[in-house]
């Protein structure tokens, strides 16, 4: 039983990328139309 059950782990795990060789996925340009701007302050402020 523990021999059936190998043979047929092996030959599932024969049977991925059957499909052919592996392609490079196409890369697309980036176009975001995200922008950011914007003031930024720190200090201290003190009333007397």
């Amino acid at each position: 039983m523990m021999i059936r059950l190998s043979l047929l782990a092996v030959l599932a795990l024969a049977a991925c990328g059957v499909d052919g060789a592996p392609e490079r996925p196409v890369q697309k340009p980036a176009q975001s139309g995200v922008t950011i701007s914007g003031d930024a302050r720190v200090g201290v402020l003190a009333q007397m």
